[in-house]
């Protein structure tokens, strides 16, 4: 079977309900928690992805045990001193970042060195952000090339607590530093930029040691050593960032309207929300409701009859980093020229986002002038394409794949778009959900 797609057609105009998969930041985060819990924790709409199977299989490794039936996921916790820690253990995040970074803060106790691997593009990925503040606690590490995978933790049985500044608005390293301080003897202080908080939410309605305090630019958090997880039963929300594209796909099509149901809109990840909304396009939240301390939408979107170009705040950008190349398709088609700076960030993912940016767009025959943080969009209203696009070697990263889709089905032309299965990392429904709407 080809392990690339060909779209020769833009996509016709449509008036759809759909639901996209669960989240994968909560559904990662669950396993990890549940597998701390004492008792059997139980999730329906778990994300059933590379990225999650991967969390699950650390945690077998780890000595838990996890069930599947029908379409209910079972974790039977032993609680938060449950692993089981062996000699010679190699444990394996493959693609995901956030796994790989979340699961060394919770073996830094670990009594034997644990050697923790990825895949190419994980193995790229700078892990000394979080080695370094987990080393205050009391852990060791010996990393390849002093900042790569693979790297090998060594554990402490007295572990302090530290003070740390979060200064690059990473949810993962704040929340490896979190998971961490649940380990420490005492009261760990974080002072952290802006970013996802799924972390938190989940600590705080599991009624764990943690206190937040949250200012303009940063939250103020304070964990104590957590004694024990009450079991976790949770129906996991669709996923924004997954949402993400097929609300772009909309507003590019300005006679199709959208509604897709029982989405997270954390307020944390609804960046790309208020930038669409600043460009002109129509989103509306519908049936809101608090769950589990995430707030939960179905949202509905019109497409845009023209689109305005942005210079997009910076305070923007942890909210829709992993939605900016998506985004930049809008800027394309948006009269006057977008800016968005400050994005750094983008090329810590599981490619140089910033660089792949710049290449779809030229693709398209958008000029663009890009730094190694910032780029500007001159946008094309008219935009409609009529060549042959070759999309690949872009170290398999879904959301290169997933924008790629849109901006052919968009746009127009002949594209054929490589490794395809990279979507299996976050979201294998992705094809399926596209012919859903082309029918």
């Amino acid at each position: 079977m080809s392990n690339k797609i060909i779209i020769k057609t833009k996509i016709k105009n449509f008036n759809k309900k759909i639901y996209v998969s669960g989240d994968k930041s909560l559904s990662i985060r669950w396993v990890l928690f549940a597998s701390l819990a004492k008792g059997i924790s139980k999730a329906k709409n778990l994300l059933i992805s590379q990225d999650v199977i991967a969390a699950i299989n650390i945690i077998k490794k780890l000595g838990i045990k996890v069930q599947f039936s029908k379409k209910i996921c079972k974790i039977y916790g032993k609680g938060i001193d449950g692993y089981k820690y062996k000699k010679n253990l190699n444990l394996n995040a493959q693609n995901s970042g956030t796994l790989g970074r979340l699961i060394l803060g919770l073996l830094i106790n670990t009594p034997f060195p644990i050697k923790l691997l990825g895949d190419q593009s994980l193995s790229n990925r700078d892990f000394k952000r979080v080695t370094d503040p987990l080393s205050e606690f009391g852990a060791k590490f010996k990393l390849h090339k002093n900042k790569n995978l693979p790297l090998t933790i060594y554990g402490s049985n007295n572990l302090k607590p530290i003070i740390y500044r979060e200064n690059k608005g990473s949810a993962q390293c704040k929340s490896s530093v979190i998971l961490g301080s649940m380990r420490a003897n005492g009261i760990s202080t974080i002072i952290a930029k802006k970013s996802r908080n799924h972390t938190e939410l989940l600590a705080k309605y599991l009624k764990l040691p943690i206190k937040i305090n949250t200012f303009k630019n940063y939250d103020l958090i304070k964990v104590n050593r957590v004694k024990k997880i009450k079991k976790i039963n949770y129906e996991i929300p669709s996923d924004i960032s997954s949402s993400a594209f097929f609300i772009v796909l909309t507003a590019l099509n300005k006679n199709s309207k959208l509604t897709i149901k029982n989405v997270n809109i954390n307020s944390s990840r609804t960046g790309i929300i208020t930038i669409l909304k600043k460009m002109g396009v129509n989103i509306i939240f519908e049936n809101k409701k608090i769950y589990k301390g995430e707030k939960i939408a179905d949202i509905k979107v019109n497409g845009a009859k023209s689109l305005k170009a942005i210079n997009c705040p910076s305070k923007l950008n942890s909210g829709a980093i992993d939605e900016f190349l998506v985004i930049f398709l809008a800027a394309a088609k948006a009269k006057g020229i977008s800016y968005f700076k400050n994005l750094g960030e983008l090329n810590q993912k599981e490619s140089p986002r910033l660089k792949w940016g710049k290449y779809i767009l030229t693709q398209l025959g958008i000029k663009t002038a890009v730094t190694k943080d910032s780029i500007k969009i001159f946008g094309n209203p008219k935009l409609n394409i009529n060549k042959k696009i070759i999309i690949k070697n872009y170290l398999k990263d879904h959301r290169v794949f997933m924008t790629s889709v849109i901006a052919a089905l968009s746009f127009g032309g002949e594209w054929s778009i490589y490794d395809k299965s990279s979507i299996n990392t976050s979201f294998p429904n992705f094809l399926k959900i596209i012919n859903e709407l082309k029918k």
